[in-house]
């Protein structure tokens, strides 16, 4: 069902509602996208990490054991999207300091990597041969990020955290459409090895829809995990057997699949440190909005792109798109590790640069590609657009997921965890029923002299990953994020704008159709947006390219008298799951 809402300033009509859902769409029927009520709330893409994640709260757990409990259950349910090998970014409001904090749990390079790891005679080695590989593999940062997560903020200990996942992987759950999709789609490179096809393809195909999936060897490595602690995937057995599997894939005999070998040594695991970073922040119609700074472009590029709209006069779809564009042209620019490469934070998320990038809109699109910007602090009314190159494009898809948790005590967690594309490196451990992450294929593959985000020794790649938590005077108002690649940082922007622009709900700004411009040639955008708002914007001068869908978002907004409502996708990626503690207060 949808409505239509017209915006004559703007020239076109904007579409909200829900999509309209996928002819195999078989969506549990006490999994629901909406839920309002007191005690605490979660959103999720999955039922059973949602559930976990409400048992977390109802048992007395804060925000921080709720969402540590969520994840690693999405490493079972999602497993294509999370696990243990893979990383991610929290962005962490704690109520009794009133304060915002954030926890890069990023993945590494091995040390051993340098600038041309991913070249090969001078020229980039293929993306797909690339994925699918040892060399992809990062070193894995989501169990040290956990640890440290609930050794500052939780009350709760790792083991605990672990014990709801390990009894889901035990006894099982229900294979939807989603996860027998994404498994098909993997198929043919599931199938080259030996412990992936073993695990995801049984009898050589994959688990049918509404059979139940079960996974004794991931429930064994959280069960053990939990008793040994993170030293034992950090220099440990675990870490070895990790490692072994990065430099010796499991390839199955005859497979003439180029598998290249990784890097990552023990000493890597060894080695590895998550990190409280200090968040990004912007001021947008009053508001505080904190975001995740780098290695992830997602703080400073949706910032950047928010305080660009509030230096126009008005913001609606065309001021979103050029905005995004404009964004994006400095995040390649600029935005690396900042361990590694200087990255001006300070001046991308200034007034005087936004206001400087600003004037560069008008009534039509901007011409492709925009150049980056020149955020040195010294800012001119309007100056000339600098020289631009086209960006190198990047295949997109809809890897990474996304929760957010409340308690009743008002912290707050926003958190991507990813293990990047949807399957990873296509690589299980074996025995230990958990894919390698393929992480390190954000890393710009080169020859690009200059690039902030070449690969090196020790440096995180860059990430889009964009958990975001806003503010009304010191108070969290509103929590949000998605999966999607770079997508996420459109997405998490248009959420924004569509709540406090264009009047939605928040159920309305998660459902409405969508588009992503990253200063590419054309703006990907879901049919439903270019059926209703292409003849508007084409006239405009923008151009457009179907894709299905982008994003599969959670969030949460506080409501007036403590009650919170937790909003989920209702029909992307299969729908996700929005659950509270309590419907009524008590």
């Amino acid at each position: 069902m949808t409505a239509r809402v017209a915006l004559p300033a703007l020239g076109i009509t904007l579409v909200i509602g829900l999509l309209a859902p996928p002819a195999q769409a078989t969506p549990a029927v006490d999994k629901v996208p909406v839920a309002e009520g007191y005690g605490g709330a979660v959103s999720t893409v999955d039922l059973d990490a949602s559930k976990v994640a409400i048992s977390v709260l109802r048992r007395g757990g804060n925000a921080m054991d709720a969402a540590v409990a969520a994840a690693a259950t999405l490493g079972v349910t999602e497993p294509y999207s999370a696990g243990l090998a893979g990383g991610g970014f929290i962005v962490y409001y704690d109520a009794g300091r009133r304060k915002v904090y954030t926890i890069d749990g990023r993945e590494k390079a091995p040390g051993r990597m340098t600038e041309t790891a991913f070249q090969e005679n001078g020229q980039p080695i293929p993306f797909e041969e690339a994925v699918t590989s040892g060399l992809s593999a990062g070193v894995p940062g989501s169990v040290a990020q956990w640890e440290l997560a609930l050794r500052r903020f939780g009350t709760t200990s790792l083991r605990e955290a672990l014990a709801p996942a390990a009894e889901v992987a035990s006894r099982g759950f229900v294979v939807d459409q989603t996860f027998y999709d994404q498994t098909a789609s993997n198929a043919a490179r599931f199938k080259d090895f030996t412990s992936t096809a073993a695990l995801y393809l049984p009898g050589g195909a994959p688990p049918p829809v509404g059979s139940t999936f079960r996974n004794p060897d991931l429930a064994r490595t959280y069960r053990e995990l939990g008793s040994r602690g993170p030293s034992w995937l950090y220099g440990g057995q675990l870490g070895k057997e990790l490692v072994q599997t990065v430099k010796r894939p499991p390839v199955v005999p005859g497979v003439t699949r180029n598998v290249r070998p990784g890097l990552m040594e023990v000493s890597d695991l060894r080695d590895y440190r998550a990190l409280e970073r200090t968040p990004t922040k912007v001021g947008y119609q009053g508001l505080d909005v904190y975001g995740m700074a780098p290695p992830s472009s997602g703080g400073s590029t949706v910032g950047e792109a928010l305080n660009i709209l509030e230096a126009l006069p008005e913001a609606g779809l065309p001021q979103y798109l050029d905005a995004s564009r404009l964004a994006f042209a400095d995040r390649n620019r600029y935005v690396g590790d900042d361990d590694h490469v200087d990255v001006p934070l300070k001046q991308l998320l200034s007034d005087g640069f936004a206001k400087e990038r600003a004037c560069l809109i008008g009534d039509r699109a901007l011409p492709h590609p925009a150049a980056p910007g020149t955020p040195d602090g010294r800012y001119e009314r309007c100056p000339a657009p600098g020289a631009a190159s086209e960006p190198a494009p990047k295949e997109e898809g809809p890897e990474t997921t996304h929760l957010v948790v409340t308690d009743r005590w008002g912290n707050v967690v926003a958190y991507n965890i990813t293990i990047e594309s949807t399957g990873g490196n296509g690589i299980v451990v074996p025995g230990r029923g958990f894919l390698l992450n393929n992480e390190l294929t954000d890393f710009t593959f080169g020859p690009a002299p200059g690039d902030p985000n070449l690969p090196a020794p020790g440096k995180r790649p860059r990430s889009s990953m964009a958990p975001t938590i806003v503010f009304d005077d010191g108070r969290p108002v509103l929590a949000v994020g998605s999966p999607g690649g770079a997508t996420i940082i459109t997405t998490v922007l248009q959420i924004l704008l569509n709540r406090y622009d264009l009047g939605m709900s928040l159920p309305e700004a998660l459902a409405a159709p969508r588009a992503s411009q990253r200063n590419t040639a054309t703006t990907q955008a879901e049919p439903a947006f270019i059926e209703a708002n292409g003849p508007g914007l084409t006239a405009r001068g923008y151009a457009f390219t179907p894709t299905p869908e982008i994003g599969a978002a959670t969030a949460l907004e506080f409501l007036r008298g403590g009650k919170v409502q937790a909003v989920a996708e209702p029909v992307r990626r299969g729908g996700g799951s929005a659950l509270v503690v309590s419907p009524v207060r008590r």
